[in-house]
């Protein structure tokens, strides 16, 4: 049996662009192509095609037609032998229980840009850098403040991060789209000699709200590129790691992959900061950081 999609992405049915937002009920006027969103009016003159999701026997949802997917996504998710472990979680930034994160690959990179999908490929949300800072002329551009915007697959703003110009230690706030302060990342240690020291003080950030510590985020090793995600009682919530980029893309730019992983349903300003944490991983802890 069929019945209508849920809101998604699809192929533009009126074939003036690569996708076309369908909110649940009709075709809206938000576009994409070639990895940019614009508006264009849906066409009225003859209604196109509705989309249509397939319903297994049990009733779930099995597979969605004509809904565009990242192969590449899904590879990263077979690697690290995720697939279904997550379940479907509604298609968005704050319900998906695994979110793949891949940064745009740019040569010359002046503001850091990131495509956000779910475990099957689609696209969930994007975060970009924006804003110029002056602080950048006296610390450097990688320790200047920088802003991120994180949008949902609608290209509508979530929320927004801001890391204040820093030396050694990095915060992150996090503000709702309403402009409420949801919370903050605090950086708790520098990582210095912790593979000498055998991960003994390896990275820590900690999350809090209101001056509440919500849980903690752990790198695994000195190289701090996968993390433990845990609460304020040290149980594991879930994990971030990082996946090859492929050759070109790990070895000549600046752009990196992450796969977040819950290993249960949060709710509230936890669930924000750790989203807003696994999506702004790379820039709290500084690109090239990993190079060095």
């Amino acid at each position: 049996m069929t019945s209508t999609a849920p809101a998604g992405w699809f192929p533009d049915p009126f074939a003036r662009f690569e996708h076309r937002y369908w909110d649940g009920f009709q075709w809206t006027q938000h576009v994409g192509a070639s990895g940019k969103q614009s508006i264009d009016p849906p066409v009225v003159a003859s209604p196109p095609e509705v989309p249509m999701i397939a319903k297994g026997d049990e009733g779930d949802d099995r597979s969605v037609l004509s809904v565009p997917a990242d192969l590449k996504v899904q590879r990263q998710v077979h690697k690290l032998g995720l697939e279904g472990r997550a379940g479907s979680g509604g298609g968005t930034l704050l319900t998906e229980r695994l979110l793949v994160v891949n940064q745009k690959a740019k040569l010359f990179e002046r503001r850091a840009e990131y495509g956000v999908y779910d475990q099957y490929g689609h696209k969930v949300g994007g975060v970009r850098e924006f804003g110029t800072s002056m602080s950048r002329m006296v610390v450097g551009r990688e320790n200047g403040t920088k802003r991120l915007q994180i949008v949902d697959a609608n290209g509508q703003p979530v929320f927004t991060l801001t890391r204040p110009a820093t030396m050694l230690k990095s915060k992150v706030v996090v503000m709702g789209e309403d402009g409420s302060h949801v919370g903050q990342i605090v950086q708790e240690n520098l990582g210095m000699m912790a593979s000498v020291l055998g991960g003994k003080f390896n990275i820590r950030f900690r999350m809090e709200s209101e001056g509440v510590t919500l849980g903690t985020i752990n790198a695994e090793s000195w190289q701090a590129w996968d993390f433990s995600i845990q609460d304020n009682h040290g149980s594991e919530l879930g994990r971030i790691t990082k996946t090859w980029a492929g050759f070109t893309k790990q070895n000549w730019t600046k752009a990196d992959n992450y796969v977040l992983e819950l290993h249960r349903s949060l709710e509230g300003p936890l669930l924000a900061l750790v989203v807003c944490a696994a999506l702004a991983v790379d820039t709290v802890l500084h690109q090239d950081s990993h190079r060095r």
